[in-house]
């Protein structure tokens, strides 16, 4: 049988990049194309009720349990991959890690750098799966993925582990923020469930941002520089007044922790016309309801200084702060920090400064915190993989599992 590090190797090798223009779902035929490879793979472990649901581009399969006194558990992992070229990914495995610079490419001299990357200098004498440079890993979240499917074979080898059913969803375009969205709660049966989309060992997230979308539009006047006086509205400028009606601190560069943001994403502007496209983040809800009345009084002052609608905007809400939901029985957060304790992994609990598909789930009815994955460097060419953490991983959603850990 293949060995979990043939599965990721030959996972991260697929293109499955999401397309946030594309109005399909999934957004790329390559998410269909792998989910179906997902299926049979399923089936070869010995799930039941596998099925590719072709409506919202997600993987279900079951695990029957062995006794009614455990509860049903899922675990969700995403499909796609983030807006990083992910064509012709060639993986490389790296055993016993030297803590040195890593020479990704040769022939093009492309480095991941210990001082850019000083975490590296906490793998010493671990295996690293690393990129070619060119491309992304697809750790996030392919790691996931294979960590679910790993954990299913050994519960499927072990009778003996005492458990409830197991129930596991692969979704699209979770890095396009729609991942979620057509998520069915009640063809997946489970009392909670964890996103197995974190990165660093231990990590276990219950607190997302809440997040919103602002787009902004602007109308400008053009006429010629030499008879511009008290006519021409220039929207190149009128972009940076916008910008600076916004806190200027509470930007991604300048926040940690709780703190939330307002970031200017993309802009394309002329004289006469302007799009710029926001997102908007804070964890606290009042907070939150507050940058976006802020968005929205920028716009209002400036049409008013203007006496004319120079300024549209359009404030969109993404997803809302897990713990909302999770506060109120933190049964899964205590099953999971208990069952990483049992595999020798301290559990870390901090805020994400970021959403997972369990944000949306959870205001489904199915409290998801998010666990880790040993992927580290997401979205881009130093993404790696540390797979003795995998392997911690998949002994923790085993863990979760076992009833017998919890007694």
């Amino acid at each position: 049988m293949e060995t979990m590090k043939e599965r990721f190797l030959r996972y991260v090798s697929v293109n499955t990049r999401s397309d946030e223009t594309s109005t399909t779902v999934p957004s790329t035929t390559s998410q269909v194309e792998f989910a179906y490879g997902l299926v049979k793979d399923l089936k070869e472990l010995g799930l039941s009720q596998v099925r590719f649901n072709e409506a919202n581009g997600f993987v279900l399969g079951c695990l029957p349990g062995n006794t009614k006194d455990a509860p049903a558990i899922g675990f969700i992992a995403h499909m796609d991959t983030a807006a990083y070229n992910a064509i012709g990914i060639n993986p490389r495995v790296i055993e016993n890690y030297d803590g040195k610079d890593i020479l990704l490419n040769k022939a093009l001299q492309i480095y991941s750098r210990v001082d850019d990357f000083p975490n590296l200098k906490e793998y010493v004498g671990k295996t690293l799966i690393v990129t070619d440079g060119t491309t992304l890993l697809g750790g996030d979240d392919k790691a996931g993925i294979v960590e679910i499917m790993e954990a299913l074979r050994i519960l499927g080898e072990h009778p003996e582990i005492e458990r409830g059913d197991v129930w596991v969803a692969f979704g699209p375009d979770e890095e396009i923020g729609r991942g979620a969205n057509l998520f069915v709660a009640a063809d997946f049966p489970v009392a909670f469930a964890y996103t197995v989309d974190g990165s660093r060992l231990g990590e276990l997230e219950y607190e997302t941002f809440n997040a919103a979308a602002g787009h902004v539009v602007l109308n400008g006047i053009s006429v010629h520089p030499g008879s511009a006086k008290n006519t021409m509205i220039n929207c190149n400028k009128l972009a940076m007044e916008f910008d600076r009606m916004l806190p200027q601190c509470a930007v991604p560069e300048l926040t940690e922790g709780h703190e939330g943001f307002f970031m200017l994403t993309d802009s394309k502007t002329e004289v006469d016309t302007g799009v710029m496209n926001y997102i908007i983040r804070d964890h606290d809800r009042a907070a939150f309801e507050a940058k976006k009345s802020l968005f929205e009084l920028a716009a209002k002052v400036l049409n008013e200084r203007y006496g004319k609608t120079v300024v549209e905007v359009t404030v969109t809400d993404s997803y809302y702060n897990m713990y909302e939901v999770i506060k109120n029985d933190m049964t899964c957060v205590e099953r999971a920090a208990a069952a990483m304790k049992a595999a020798g992994v301290e559990p870390v609990m901090q805020p994400i400064r970021g959403g997972t598909d369990g944000s949306k789930i959870s205001f489904m009815g199915i409290p998801t915190p998010n666990i880790f994955t040993g992927v580290e460097n997401l979205h881009g060419c130093n993404e790696f993989a540390c797979y003795d953490y995998m392997e911690k991983a998949v002994e923790t959603i085993v863990n979760i599992v076992d009833q017998k850990v919890h007694r």
